[in-house]
């Protein structure tokens, strides 16, 4: 999802920082996205890397307008089993990335006169659960906590706070699963098909538009109806 924004934004005339702990793959991708990109390799669940971030933004392209805070991972560990160790490992990249990259990028956003924040969360924590994902969703969930009273803080400053909630997309995460998973998604979905990269580019890119400019502290579910059945038997009555 985070090379499906970089593509989309630079489509739509944005500069745009690639960021990536491997910087192989952020200058993969910011090829693929062309002139207006760079990458740069940063943990973003460190503060350096978050300010080594914004350094490569202001250095290249004079500042920095927008964030995508779009870090994430999804280890399986169900209860029982889960370490400290591997809930930590989760939350890290996951939540405390978010607080971190946010931060590192408000005072390029004050010198402007405001920003655009859009955090990619997810239906699993703040609608929904999976086994073996009580970690994650408690990242995603955190994200949503920490965005609205975020959202309120930074306000007076013109710097909107803002939630993509994908459902199921189609994405590598899902290499190796099989056609048969696959089809499972797709039949729980009402609109028959899993999302793509581009769905949840395209919201955030209007999420970070000047026609998004009186919205914040809001979150948009992008999952093509997934979380609108009350049982399977709604969408056998289809």
């Amino acid at each position: 999802m985070g090379k499906g924004n970089a593509l989309r934004f630079t489509e739509a005339g944005l500069n745009t920082v690639v960021v990536s702990r491997d910087q192989a793959d952020a200058e993969g991708v910011a090829a693929l996205a062309g002139d207006r990109a760079i990458g740069v390799a940063a943990d973003v669940s460190t503060a350096g890397g978050c300010a080594k971030m914004v350094e490569a933004a202001v250095a290249r392209f004079g500042g920095v307008d927008i964030l995508c805070a779009n870090a994430g991972i999804f280890p399986a560990a169900k209860l029982g089993e889960m370490t400290a160790g591997d809930f930590d490992h989760v939350i890290s990249p996951n939540l405390k990335s978010t607080f971190l990259s946010v931060s590192a990028v408000l005072p390029e956003m004050m010198k402007r006169s405001g920003g655009r924040i859009v955090i990619t969360s997810s239906i699993t924590g703040p609608i929904t659960g999976y086994p073996g994902w009580s970690h994650y969703g408690a990242s995603k969930a955190g994200q949503l906590g920490f965005m609205r009273t975020a959202a309120i803080e930074l306000a007076p400053k013109k710097i909107t706070v803002n939630a993509v909630m994908p459902g199921n997309i189609a994405t590598e995460g899902l290499d190796g699963m099989g056609a048969d998973y696959v089809a499972g998604m797709e039949a729980a979905i009402p609109l028959r098909r899993l999302g793509t990269v581009r769905d949840i580019a395209n919201t955030a890119l209007f999420l970070a538009s000047n026609e998004a400019g009186y919205i914040t502290g809001q979150t948009i579910v992008v999952d093509g109806g997934q979380v609108l059945r009350e049982s399977p038997a709604a969408l056998d009555a289809m």
